[in-house]
């Protein structure tokens, strides 16, 4: 695996987020996938990088991936305003669709584990119309408790039996993240952490209009489909990130950074 991060990085709270663009992602992972696998990469936000900030293992995890990708516009905008022009935000569900579309040409496989079963059927039937010549290696529903040891194993097996290229890993944060360091150099392949982008490929959730992801308001959006869930870790990241980058960039003058 590769022994260091492959683009510069911008400290947000702690998470090394990658300066990056889409392009480049692809590119990297084009030329890199094989000597990727067992390796993983996280698609960082505001919530996963307020959850870091407040757990110092959860922000370990963040740091020792491959790759922590800006999939938050407002992480983006931070990196822009220190300095790191060229960051540009990179999603989970976009970073998927360009590998996708890659996947015939390249041979590319791909397994996906989480989700429920009937996303997983409908995101097979989504993903076998709109690219045609994708190869899915596998899918997988895991049970949503802890796994036993035996459990685990089989999984591992199951995974490793596909020898998928692509990983995607549809668990939610902090919990994917978690899962993927757990299995770093167990599986084969590389992982990537993609929460809701099973979702968004199988049709079951609708991505923001452009405009309100350019303007960093795509959580509004989803906060209107699934309110309960959403409502109060909206109500008190985003409040808690806006607070705490304040605070960072007001300690960052006084030192003259």
């Amino acid at each position: 695996m590769p022994s260091k991060q492959p683009f510069p990085t911008c400290k947000i709270l702690g998470v090394n987020i990658a300066v990056t663009n889409m392009k480049k992602t692809v590119e990297y992972l084009d030329a890199h996938i094989k000597e990727l696998s067992g390796a993983y990469i996280c698609v960082s936000n505001v919530h996963t990088t307020v959850t870091s900030y407040n757990d110092e293992n959860y922000r370990a995890i963040q740091n020792r991936a491959v790759i922590a990708l800006p999939d938050g516009k407002p992480l983006s905008v931070v990196c822009r305003k220190r300095g790191f022009m060229e960051a540009e935000r990179v999603t989970g569900p976009d970073l998927m669709r360009e590998t996708f579309l890659l996947s015939a040409k390249k041979g590319w496989r791909h397994y996906f584990y989480g989700s429920t079963e009937e996303t997983l059927q409908a995101l097979r039937a989504a993903l076998e119309k709109t690219y045609p010549g994708i190869v899915i290696a596998g899918m997988y529903s895991p049970p949503f408790r802890p796994l036993t040891a035996e459990e685990d194993r089989q999984d591992i097996d199951r995974i490793n039996q596909a020898q998928a290229d692509f990983i995607w890993i549809g668990l939610g944060a902090p919990k994917q993240e978690r899962w993927m360091a757990a299995h770093q150099e167990k599986v084969q392949g590389l992982m990537i952490g993609v929460g809701a982008g099973f979702d968004y490929h199988a049709g079951t959730l609708k991505r923001a209009p452009l405009w309100m992801q350019n303007h960093s308001l795509e959580w509004i959006y989803r906060l209107l489909q699934d309110p309960v869930r959403l409502l109060r870790r909206y109500l008190m990241t985003n409040t808690k990130y806006i607070w705490l980058i304040s605070r960072e960039n007001r300690k960052m003058k006084k030192r003259g950074v």
